[in-house]
């Protein structure tokens, strides 16, 4: 088998180094659903939260992504990146038993848990800067589409059996005992990633002087905008969250529940048996990408991903019907979004510098994710002023004309991760001029 770049891929499986950062990325997935589920219980059960309360709670766990791009500058200037992905596995691991360790006391309180999802998310951001560097270090080229192929696959397992696995759980063990299990998942990830040798600068390789966190910070933004396929693919992928957050899985299961009339089992059974496409689709991406090229793998994605809201807002009839337009739409929608991801991420690691992975990491996470709250907001007020139905068609349509930030770029004429092939349909644009480490 050969790799997107078009050089024989190596067996992952057969890697320990990728299967230890696989397993323990794995495990962590499914804390998190857990945790996802666990913690607006805790309001809500425990502390009798509003939904206004509850909200604000989501809201905080998004909220650090705003700095990311700041953090993203400082992590960049620091050598050990594994270190500070062990960090962030270890601060989560350790935010989160502080909630059972309460609860036992007595002592939960709605402000600690606005601590929790915002230390929580913060610490993700670190994870989530510190990545990049550790992936191309870890993954030879040839083999990134399939590792992220492998990574994507075990998070939609995760949304597949993680809510069933969780709601289990509290059940036995109430929602906050059950947030234990994220806790131990992030430290089993901390244990198999501190066990993955990676070939790091040295000490003090990379040092803290030069420009301002701050100036660095601008440098990446800058970078972005003037890379054609990182400013292409930040447009595309900005702007079908924005939309499919209008969206959203609360105004889904809204319009499914008021006006679609589907029970609430109906509804979990419909989402789930849709949410094997992410899975079918993580699967099925290298084999895609090789014959379609990863560029038109990426346009196809996007159009994808976002446009199946469509047979949802065009569902009625009777109850079965409905519900197999639901699972119909959320199963496409999950198998786009994951040749998306896959290919857009190997994309990435293909062309963006050494350098400048967590700077660009960073820029990518204050403007991709900075824009769901808002894309939530947006369709919060869309289904009040022109109902349910009109606003999933929005979504639809919005989210599927992202795609007009690909066709002018060099991105559809991207067949394969060769770096000859990419320099010459990319050209020199934001080229480092430094040869990236494999």
């Amino acid at each position: 088998m050969n790799g997107a770049d078009g050089t024989p891929a190596i067996s992952l499986w057969r890697d320990r180094r990728f299967t230890r950062f696989w397993a323990g990325n794995s495990v962590s997935q499914f804390g998190d659903r857990i945790t996802e589920l666990a913690l607006p219980l805790i309001a809500v059960g425990a502390l009798n939260a509003s939904a206004n309360q509850v909200a604000w709670l989501t809201a905080l766990i998004w909220t650090p992504n705003l700095l990311a791009i700041l953090l993203g500058a400082w992590v960049d200037q620091q050598a050990r990146k594994r270190r500070l992905m062990i960090l962030a596995d270890l601060v989560r691991a350790a935010v989160l038993l502080s909630l059972p360790a309460a609860y036992l006391l007595g002592a939960v309180t709605l402000t600690q848990l606005y601590a929790v999802a915002l230390l929580t998310g913060a610490a993700g951001v670190l994870f989530n800067t510190a990545y990049p560097p550790f992936f191309v270090r870890l993954v030879p080229r040839a083999s990134y589409v399939d590792a992220n192929s492998k990574l994507s696959a075990s998070r939609s397992v995760s949304y597949v059996a993680g809510p069933a696995i969780g709601g289990v759980l509290v059940q036995a063990l109430t929602a906050p005992v059950a947030i234990v299990a994220d806790a131990l998942t992030f430290l089993a990830s901390a244990v198999l990633i501190s066990r993955v040798p990676v070939d790091e600068p040295p000490k003090g390789a990379t040092g803290t002087a030069g420009p301002s966190l701050v100036r660095r910070a601008r440098e990446g933004l800058a970078f972005v905008g003037g890379h054609p396929v990182l400013r292409g693919t930040l447009g595309c992928a900005a702007t079908v969250n924005f939309f499919t957050f209008v969206a959203g899985s609360g105004l889904i299961v809204l319009f499914a529940s008021r006006s679609l009339g589907l029970s609430a089992g109906t509804i979990g059974v419909a989402l789930g048996l849709g949410a094997t496409g992410a899975l079918l689709g993580a699967v099925c991406a290298p084999s895609i990408s090789r014959r379609l090229g990863v560029g038109r793998s990426i346009v196809a994605g996007a159009v994808l991903f976002p446009a199946p809201i469509a047979i949802a807002a065009a569902a009625g009839g009777p109850p079965w019907l409905s519900a197999g337009a639901l699972a119909a739409a959320e199963f496409l929608s999950g198998f786009g979004v994951m040749m998306f991801d896959v290919n857009l991420n190997s994309l990435q690691a293909s062309v963006i510098p050494d350098r400048m992975r967590s700077r660009v990491a960073g820029a990518y996470s204050t403007i991709n994710y900075g824009i769901r709250p808002v894309g939530a907001v947006a369709g919060g007020l869309l289904a009040t002023l022109v109902g349910l139905r009109p606003t999933l068609l929005i979504a639809a349509v919005g989210g599927a004309l992202s795609v007009l930030w690909l066709l002018p770029s060099p991105i559809p004429r991207i067949r394969s991760l060769d770096p000859d092939t990419l320099a010459d349909v990319v050209g020199d644009a934001g080229d480092d001029k430094r040869p990236l480490r494999q």
